[in-house]
């Protein structure tokens, strides 16, 4: 059968740590789409970076087989969910932040299932979150377009959230002393 591959990195770091530009694009991202640390910022731009290095080999090349290829990438971004791409121009114009908006945490906020992206994220680690008849634990995970109305909340976590993803107010709580 074989060892298994070794592990490797998927992402690659910033050649340099210390650019305050490129800490504060990040930080802004991390709040936007409640992501745990940066690391996560760096897959979502390798994979990005993947994907439009493949346009630009492809725009370079003609063939038959290149006409194949073109056509696969493309059904995959639109299987992904990214509707804005039409051709291989349309891939080298992607951005970090359409690959983030695909991901479970932010489609669940998105769907008002939770209040904030953080709450969003600790749902799908605590296994509320089921896609389809499957519990997905994965914040990460990204969406295909046809699994995207098949996201919901955990039956128990209804009565405990409330039907429509806000959270109830409890007895005794602040808000509630404040219209008193």
């Amino acid at each position: 059968m074989g060892d298994p591959g070794k592990q490797r990195r998927k992402y690659e770091r910033p050649t340099h740590p210390w650019r305050i530009d490129r800490i504060t694009e990040e930080r802004e991202l991390c709040k936007k789409y409640g992501l745990k640390n940066k690391r996560e910022i760096w897959i979502a731009r390798s994979k990005i970076r993947r994907i439009r290095r493949q346009a630009r080999r492809l725009l370079s090349l003609s063939g038959e087989e290149v006409g194949r290829e073109k056509a696969q990438l493309l059904q995959m971004l639109h299987r992904m969910g990214i509707e804005r791409v039409k051709t291989l121009e349309d891939v080298l114009g992607l951005s970090v932040e359409d690959l983030l908006e695909r991901r479970l945490q932010t489609i669940v906020f998105r769907k008002g299932l939770a209040n904030t992206p953080k709450q969003a994220r600790q749902l799908i680690t605590h296994r509320h979150i089921f896609v389809g008849d499957s519990i997905v634990d994965i914040p990460s995970y990204i969406v295909k377009k046809d699994e995207e109305d098949k996201i919901k909340l955990d039956d128990k976590m209804m009565v405990i959230i409330g039907g429509e993803g806000k959270t109830k107010e409890r007895k005794g709580s602040k808000a509630e002393a404040a219209k008193a």
